[in-house]
């Protein structure tokens, strides 16, 4: 147990504190006490781990500070390696989506991206994603839209999406055993799903990369486009970007949708100006 640098750790991260974190406040940062209560531990024992005597805080206790300090993934696993301890599972996967990566998104030109959740929830997205891939908002899921259907333009190339997405779903079951969402969707897909099972017990490896697939759009027809992922692992979380080949079909569809939206938002703020 690393004492002064554990204690240094935890004095910063709760300087760091802004007071929108917290409340009103009339210093920046969280006191003590606020930060014992949070963590639901004693105020002496929280004071004696910033100075550096405190005893080897259990698992319990640094999950606690872990939410008391507002830590992220990495951080979370670095106070544990401070305390001389095995991290945790934590406890599902995170739905936050960081500032940066939600800009991201409607920074690329005829580009349709979307955040997924290790568990496939798309927790975000490009309009152009929307408009391209239809339903997210009724059903924001990619594993269970590819193996029990719902609302969404349909998709080819599903065959090799499906081992990525059982692949991926089996290593989040194992990171987040305590999980109770993650636990219905996979017992859904069980139930409703032989391709889902029979997959699962070829216990597929695979990694994100480059994949081609074909969109079925209702107006567009069909779509061939580009699929890449870039990874977010502090979140564990993946950015997909939808492109399509330069001068292709599937360029000018998407150029099409995107006209569309650019011309509904622009009705838009014609009436929000009469009115």
């Amino acid at each position: 147990m690393a004492r002064a640098e554990l204690a240094r750790f935890l004095r910063n991260r709760r300087e760091r504190l802004r007071p929108a974190d917290a409340g009103p406040r009339r210093t920046p940062g969280l006191r003590r006490e606020e930060v014992a209560a949070l963590a639901h531990m004693s105020v002496d024992y929280y004071v004696r781990l910033e100075q550096a005597r405190g005893p080897h805080p259990s698992a319990r206790i640094l999950d606690g500070l872990s939410h008391a300090l507002g830590l992220d993934p990495a951080e979370r696993r670095h106070l544990f390696h401070l305390a001389g301890a095995v991290p945790t599972a934590p406890p599902g996967p995170s739905q936050r989506v960081r500032p940066h990566v939600a800009a991201l998104l409607g920074r690329l030109p005829d580009t349709a991206a979307v955040v997924t959740a290790a568990n496939y929830d798309v927790i975000a997205w490009s309009p152009l994603a929307g408009a391209l891939l239809g339903g997210l908002g009724t059903q924001p899921n990619l594993a269970r839209r590819r193996f029990l259907g719902g609302p969404g333009h349909r998709s080819s190339g599903a065959e090799e999406f499906g081992a990525v997405a059982v692949a991926r779903l089996r290593a989040a079951a194992v990171r987040y055993p305590r999980d109770a969402a993650l636990a219905a969707l996979l017992g859904e897909l069980r139930a409703g799903s032989e391709e889902f099972v029979a997959l699962w017990d070829t216990n597929p490896v695979r990694s994100p990369g480059h994949r081609r697939k074909t969109v079925d759009h209702p107006l567009l027809g069909a779509l061939a486009v580009n699929c890449d992922v870039l990874s977010v692992p502090d979140d564990d979380q993946e950015v997909v970007f939808v492109t399509a080949d330069a001068g292709s079909p599937a360029a000018r569809g998407l150029r099409e949708l995107q006209a569309n939206l650019d011309n509904r938002a622009e009705d838009l703020r014609d009436r929000d100006r009469c009115r």
